[in-house]
């Protein structure tokens, strides 16, 4: 297999390794808030087949990862709320999702952190660690905006008046889907945007160059 083509197949194992690790997250988390049906219905295992929708796990993320090179969250879990404990467990079990992406983050920034992979490092391995970082830097920034069906939104909503919360949810997924065009159309946001990724990744001692190298690697084809 062709570096390039390697590269492209290794981020989308990845990526898809990812979002089971977030959507564990929030099962785990849910379990501990008294929704125990979450085991039964498999989400405690890490096997990609019980979080995968056809549409938002898969082919919006792919798209999302050509077009622009951001993490789209993208699982299925459903959570029984009735069955939590309180609506400060359905806040946490919302944040748990952007926490376990976190933690993903951290892990692959630390090659850089710890001076493993030097600032001058332009290998192959170097911009693959930085793309799959910056990918779950988007993730977690892009979960943590309050705009349904985004855990931001999950996070807040228990303490939400309660007719303001479903005004909210009336909205459906409008809100989600405007969000996207106005980072697709709008020069300033994707620039703000990526300004707020470049500078999550400096601070994790990681150049964003090489995400940007990473990206251009991933786009094989190109």
């Amino acid at each position: 297999m062709e570096p390039s083509l390697a590269f492209f197949v290794i981020v989308l194992i990845v990526w898809v390794f990812s979002v089971c690790v977030h959507e564990f997250a929030h099962a785990a988390v849910a379990y501990w808030g008294g929704d125990h049906g979450v085991a039964q219905r498999g989400y405690l295992t890490l096997n990609p087949l019980r979080y995968t929708d056809p549409l938002f796990s898969l082919l919006l993320p792919v798209v999302f990862l050509v077009l622009g090179g951001i993490g789209l969250p993208g699982g299925a879990v459903y959570i029984d709320d009735r069955a939590l404990r309180s609506p400060r467990w359905r806040s946490a079990v919302s944040l748990a999702g952007p926490l376990g992406s976190a933690v993903l983050l951290l892990a692959l920034a630390a090659p850089f952190a710890l001076k493993l992979i030097p600032p001058s490092d332009k290998s192959l391995v170097a911009c693959l660690l930085a793309f799959l970082a910056g990918l779950q830097a988007t993730a977690v920034l892009f979960n943590l905006l309050p705009i349904p069906p985004l855990d931001g939104f999950g996070i807040i909503a228990p303490f939400l008046p309660v007719e303001l919360h479903y005004r909210i949810l009336r909205l459906g997924h409008w809100p989600f889907f405007i969000l996207i065009v106005v980072l697709m159309q709008s020069a300033e946001a994707a620039g703000r945007f990526w300004d707020v990724i470049f500078r999550i990744l400096e601070a994790l001692h990681i150049p964003p160059h090489l995400f940007v190298a990473g990206f251009r690697h991933f786009r094989f084809w190109q």
